[in-house]
Parts: C-alpha cells; sequence; structure tokens
C-alpha cells in the first residue's frame, strides 16, 4: 500500500535530511581540496534554523518555512601550503554526518510506519 503525508514532523525531518546532505557535499568538497593551495574549507550550520523554526511554530503540515543555511569557513589554522583542510576532522565530520542520516532515515521510516498504523484503525 503506498502512503504519503505530509505533516509538521516530516517536514522538520526531510529538511533535516536535505541539510545533511548539503553538509556532506561540503565536507567532501573540502576532502577533495586537502592539497589545494590556498583552499580554506567550509563548514554547513542548518541545525540552528531549523530549530528555531520548530520552537517559533512556522513548521506546519505541508509548509516548511525556508531554512537559513550557513556555509562558513572554518577556523583551523592554515598549513604550510596556505590550506586549513583537516583531514582528520572532516573524516570525523563526514562519519559524523553519515551516522546522523541514518538516524534520521530511521526516524522517517517510523514515522511513516506509525502514520499508516494510525490511519488503519
Amino acid at each position: 500500500m503506498s502512503f504519503a503525508v505530509s505533516d509538521a514532523v516530516s517536514e522538520a525531518l526531510h529538511t533535516a535530511l536535505n541539510g545533511l546532505t548539503m553538509r556532506q557535499n561540503v565536507t567532501a568538497n573540502n576532502i577533495a581540496n586537502v592539497d589545494t593551495p590556498n583552499f580554506r574549507a567550509s563548514s554547513i550550520d542548518f541545525e540552528t534554523s531549523l530549530r528555531e523554526a520548530i520552537d517559533s511554530g512556522q513548521v506546519t503540515d505541508n509548509t516548511m518555512p525556508s531554512i537559513d543555511v550557513a556555509t562558513t569557513p572554518t577556523d583551523t589554522p592554515v598549513g604550510a601550503n596556505n590550506n586549513n583542510v583537516d583531514l582528520r576532522k572532516e573524516e570525523v565530520a563526514m562519519i559524523q554526518t553519515q551516522y546522523q542520516y541514518q538516524v534520521l532515515g530511521q526516524a522517517i521510516s517510523n514515522h511513516y510506519q506509525l502514520m499508516q498504523s494510525a490511519a488503519a484503525m
């Protein structure tokens, strides 16, 4: 049975997944440029904006406000080639983001199963 629902929880979870996807892309770009002279690593913050939207009640059924995604240069010290990518830090960020994505994916699956169960009653 196909079941499609869009409620505030679903909207918030999907927005978080999109934010994690953006973070994964930025981290991958940082890693790809580990040896590029003068490259400055960046980081992504979407959680602050998402948290504010949820706390203020802006997240509603079928409506997710525009979430600000802040991409900022990291404050990692600059190396000999004027590059500040810390490969160990980026690898940890990549693994952490993968785990967060898996947890959110499971949360979405559980949420839809709950919605299906409620609809079947």
